[in-house]
């Protein structure tokens, strides 16, 4: 991730711990994707829940980097709208 924005200059890092903010955001968006894959291997192949559970596990793993980056995205956003000093 680059320190700074290339077109306005934000500082992305601002301080240690700054994103721990994107880390609900990222668990609010990977619900919804490894819920669906629980949905549709249920449905799908009628395995036992353990079976399904870490099967979804390993399907939700490619969107983990655009899940990880989406919510530092939305972070900043919001962050950006409730405090636009800093």
């Amino acid at each position: 991730m680059h320190t700074r924005c290339p077109v306005c200059g934000l500082k992305f890092e601002r301080e240690p711990g700054y994103f721990l903010g994107a880390m609900v955001i990222g668990y609010t968006l990977a619900v919804p994707v490894m819920g669906a894959a629980i949905l549709l291997l249920w449905r799908a192949t009628r395995w036992e829940w353990n079976t399904i559970l870490i099967a979804s596990g390993v399907a939700l793993l490619p969107f983990v980097p655009a899940i990880t980056r989406w919510a530092r995205v939305l972070w900043i956003h919001f962050d950006r709208g409730v405090d636009p000093e800093d």
